[in-house]
């Protein structure tokens, strides 16, 4: 595949499985660097194992997040695997790896070992709870993550209510793209120094950036928010909101906003309601003021709601389904949902790059590998010829695709 996009010429080996690792891979993928994603032996990444669903027999879980990448199989549990993993990482820019803390240092992976050998080297290490503190040592998955930043607490129906993850795995998502930026952070300052160094976050510090607004009520008053449903916890109008045929989204959250859909509801006597008169009153008195609203919108449809909306400028939305929002005009004007060709099962979609360049434009341009699907290309880049490759193959140090 031909060089582009802005990080060209980036050499990334990713060590990493499930989620928040390959997130991470995929979004320099899609920025250009060469991402050789290295799997466990036996079985790869877990995701090939997370079905249904299956698109011809190949996990779309693993799909969804690994392509754009090499892929090779390597056992770092015998010596010469560690070998040819020592010998990839001699020359690689970036290293990323979402293991318990302690595992490639047990391995003698570890950051301080290889610096040794690359000091360039930017190692980039994804944990449950980062790696220092009394909770280092601990396993991690998104669910732990979500329910100790304080999430669960603030995301469903409201008090006596059970507690209620994110509908996507948000620590283990945002824990990815904190890597990708800390990464680029860490290489801009190589550029400038020629020293690599250890980027460190984890799925709880991925979970907590995404508390921003109920942190803040709690640093200022004391007490911690409860769960409220859709709305927000500091402005009002600005939920979801039912009309005679489903339900939409109202940003009203502003003054000028909130003049405007009193308008449009036909309701403009509450423009002058000392409960409502503005932000502060109408969170005190949020209860009353989403019945009386609901009670207006359900008079009418969605489709004819959003578009006086619109008209005046109020932000909304209909609340969309995963497959409406696939299908979606603006979805596809961005190309948020592309084709790109897999090795076995020929076309198949997949979610675009949510960054554009306009001088070095992202490519989605190679399906997930299979696995070991290029393990025979990687090691003859990095000197081995047939005959070693056969020989690692063999005592099954490696994998190769059959």
């Amino acid at each position: 595949m031909a060089a582009f996009g802005p990080l060209a010429g980036l050499k990334v080996i990713e060590l990493a499985h499930i989620m928040a690792g390959p997130v991470c891979g995929q979004l320099l993928a899609d920025m250009g660097a060469d991402v050789i994603k290295v799997e466990k032996v036996p079985g790869g990444d877990d995701t090939r194992r997370m079905v249904p669903p299956e698109v011809n027999g190949e996990s779309a879980a693993f799909m969804i997040l690994n392509r754009n990448k090499r892929g090779t199989a390597i056992n770092l549990k015998s010596a010469a695997g560690k070998t040819v993993l020592r010998k990839l990482l001699e020359t690689a820019d970036v290293v990323i790896e979402n293991y318990r803390v302690g595992t490639m240092e047990r391995l003698g992976l570890g950051y301080e070992s290889l610096r040794k050998q690359n000091p360039g080297l930017i190692y980039c290490q994804i944990t449950g709870f980062g790696r220092t503190g009394p909770y280092a040592d601990r396993a991690g998955f998104d669910l732990i993550a979500q329910g100790m930043s304080g999430l669960m607490s603030v995301t469903g129906e409201g008090a006596g209510r059970p507690p209620i993850k994110a509908g996507v795995p948000v620590g283990d998502i945002s824990a990815g793209m904190l890597a990708a930026m800390g990464i680029l952070a860490a290489y801009i300052n190589r550029l400038k120094t020629g020293a690599g160094q250890l980027v460190d976050t984890s799925l709880l510090e991925g979970s907590i950036v995404n508390t921003a607004w109920v942190s803040a009520i709690f640093l200022a008053t004391g007490v911690s928010p409860q769960a409220i449903g859709s709305a927000h916890p500091m402005a009002a109008p600005y939920q979801a909101l039912q009309t005679a045929d489903g339900w939409i989204n109202i940003g009203a959250a502003n003054q000028a906003n909130w003049l405007r859909l009193v308008e449009v509801v036909e309701l403009p006597e509450l423009a002058q309601d000392p409960r409502f008169i503005d932000n502060a009153a109408r969170m005190q008195n949020l209860p009353a003021l989403i019945e009386i609203l609901s009670e207006k919108l359900r008079r009418r449809n969605a489709a004819d709601w959003l578009a006086r909306l619109e008209a005046v400028g109020v932000p909304a939305s209909p609340v969309l389904s995963i497959g409406d929002m696939l299908a979606d005009p603006q979805v596809v004007a961005r190309d948020m949902v592309v084709e790109v060709e897999h090795s076995r099962i020929g076309r198949t979609r997949a979610l675009g790059s949510p960054v554009k360049f306009s001088a070095t434009p992202t490519r989605i341009e190679r399906g997930a590998p299979l696995l070991g699907e290029h393990t025979r290309e990687i090691l003859a880049e990095y000197g081995y010829d047939d005959s070693e490759i056969e020989t690692l193959a063999d005592a099954g140090d490696v994998i190769l695709l059959p």
